[in-house]
């Protein structure tokens, strides 16, 4: 696929002319304080002429570059800085493009990179495919990474390697996305090749090392990783910067990470390969404008200085992707990425340029996103064999068992579990949970690759006193996730996100009591923003009301099927223990 940003040969040509006094530009920024993110210097009086979409002079005299037909905004000596760029997000995730565009352009984004790793489960490279259709043609760039599929489920792990070679063979993906390190180790006939596939195409392996160091973090760098987004702290930010590694620093919805790794400024190293990311902002958060604005923001109140907070923005995450000659700086023959706010200290964009054209202006958006009309395909997704009941739900004990050892998944904090044992009683043959202890039943069935395939166990800790939560978004799988307190409402909930083609569900006493829509692939939502977030709320408070602590109890749910937190997980085939990767069923063999 051509990129459509490459300068052509007449492009080049119209540049140099504009560059050259011979022809007018079309834009002119004049008489802005101009942050070089090159030099780190801060250029005063300074102008950008531009030319169909790219920058054709930076310099402190552009009178030579203004015709009659050339539109000249005097900035009056506001800061001139390039575009933002999001170099680690999660686009396939609740919200339709169209509806996230304008508040990522309001924040001065202007080039976004992406997962696909939500869309592939689901619907392997057509899928990919598809989300990649909704990017172009947008007012802002948008760039992805193809799926590395490192899965606890077999059915959903790997990606096949012509899938991969079609996706890399792409200018709109820049490399492979996070691949976790343990499966290096656990997998490495399956995942090495395809790390040989991508970095021989010229692309970039972003990587995942939480909870590696020392010799299992060099053995996983040694692959050529050259990235990762999970460090927690300045240590760890710093042992993968002194191994080479361009260190993204998360500060989004899922974590919050930039306050204690700014702490690195105290060991005076170079913050050139530091990135900072969100890694998804959620509704919530973006209509509390907690996007690429918020962070960078946050990074000069954390310490950093205004220079170092904008090249951690811009210039580094072009550098890693290796964009820098389209976007990063502002310089002749780039993409002209622009942003404008009031002073180097305080990142409020007041008008926003992506690609030459202002897209946002005086707290308005000036341009429309496109709206993509996903496939019918896209919109029948979850694909049950037939309705589930409450006997679907049944954990089987060995025969003429009275009381049984039984594997749990136990919740340490919202996100992290650990593998315990426990005695459960035997009814009529069926494991019976024990809701006074908080041990519920936990299942995740397979909708879209062997549609119908499942397996219940057990979770403590969860904290729900009645009913069913269950959402067809769920990690690294092609799986409904569901927890509850009684087989007919685990059934009644899963029923209804069939019924409604994706989604999240909270059910009680034969009812829905909050759900979340999400009919494309069961992963994204045709509402807006402000109506998700609301949603969303509305989801979190039916939680609470039930007896779920956890402060969101939707990412709690969907991480549970997850190869990327430790350590016993769920799919459709059993549980898994991160730490070695085998797979265990819920009744523990007595010996």
């Amino acid at each position: 696929m051509k990129n459509a940003h490459t300068l052509s040969a007449r492009t080049m040509d119209e540049l140099i002319r504009v560059a050259s006094g011979k022809s007018g530009a079309d834009l002119v920024i004049d008489h802005a304080l101009l942050l070089n993110v090159y030099t780190g210097e801060f250029l005063k009086n300074q102008s950008v002429s531009i030319k169909n979409g790219y920058i054709a002079f930076v310099g402190d005299h552009a009178e030579h570059t203004i015709a009659s037909n050339t539109t000249v905004i005097d900035v009056q000596g506001k800061t001139l800085i390039p575009g933002l760029i999001d170099g680690h997000t999660h686009l396939a995730s609740f919200f339709e493009i169209s509806q996230f565009i304008p508040y990522a352009v309001k924040d001065g984004t202007t080039t976004l990179v992406t997962e696909t790793m939500e869309t592939y489960p689901i619907m392997g490279y057509e899928g990919v495919v598809e989300i990649l259709a909704s990017f172009r043609d947008q007012p802002i760039k948008i760039f992805g990474t193809a799926p590395a599929m490192v899965s606890i489920s077999t059915a959903a792990s790997g990606i096949a390697g012509d899938d991969l070679k079609k996706l890399l063979d792409r200018d709109d993906i820049l490399g492979l996305g996070e691949s976790y390190w343990q499966a290096v180790f656990q997998t490495p006939e399956k995942i090495l090749p395809v790390f040989e596939d991508t970095l021989r195409a010229g692309k970039v392996l972003e990587g995942h090392s939480a909870g590696a160091g020392g010799k299992k973090l060099a053995a996983y760098l040694a692959t050529g990783i050259s990235s990762c987004h999970e460090p927690i702290n300045a240590d760890q930010a710093l042992e993968r910067l002194r191994l080479g590694l361009y260190v993204m620093i998360r500060e989004g919805s899922i974590r919050r990470d930039l306050e204690a790794i700014a702490r690195i400024r105290d060991a005076g190293v170079d913050t050139r390969r530091l990135i900072l990311v969100t890694d998804g902002v959620g509704p919530e958060d973006l209509v509390e404008n907690k996007g690429m604005a918020f962070v960078v923001q946050k990074a000069i109140d954390s310490g950093f200085s205004p220079m170092e907070a904008v090249q951690m923005a811009t210039l580094n995450v072009a550098e890693h992707f290796s964009l820098d000659s389209l976007v990063g700086g502002i310089a002749p023959g780039r993409s002209a990425d622009l942003v404008i706010i009031p002073d180097p200290g305080f990142i409020t964009p007041e008008m926003v340029v992506s690609h030459g054209k202002i897209i946002f202006d005086k707290g308005q958006m000036q341009v429309s996103p496109r709206t993509h009309c996903f496939s019918n395909a896209c919109r029948h997704s979850v694909r049950l064999p037939r309705p589930l009941t409450p006997e679907d739900f049944a954990v089987t004990a060995p025969p003429g068992k009275k009381i049984v050892p039984v594997r749990l998944m136990e919740m340490v904090t919202d996100l992290v579990t650990r593998e315990t044992q426990m005695s459960l009683p035997v009814i009529h043959g069926r494991i019976q949970a024990d809701q006074d202890q908080d041990i519920l039943k936990i299942s995740a069935i397979d909708r879209a690759i062997e549609p119908g395939n499942m397996f219940t166990g057990f979770i403590k800790g969860f904290g729900l006193k009645d009913g069913a939560i269950a959402s067809s978004q769920a990690w690294d799988t092609a799986d409904i996730v569901v927890v509850g307190t009684h087989d007919a409402d685990m059934a009644d909930a899963v029923n209804h996100i069939h019924r409604l083609q994706g989604g999240v569900v909270i059910w009680a006493k034969g009812k829905c009591l909050a759900q979340i829509s999400l009919p494309v692939m069961g992963l994204m939502s045709d509402a807006s923003v402000p109506e998700l977030a609301r949603q969303i709320r509305a989801l979190k408070t039916a939680a609470a009301k039930l007896g779920v602590v956890f402060p969101d109890p939707l990412l709690t749910l969907v991480t549970l099927a997850g190869a990327a937190i430790p350590y016993l997980r769920i799919c459709e085939q059993g549980l898994v223990n991160l730490k070695d990767g085998k797979r265990r069923r819920a009744y523990v063999e007595e010996s």
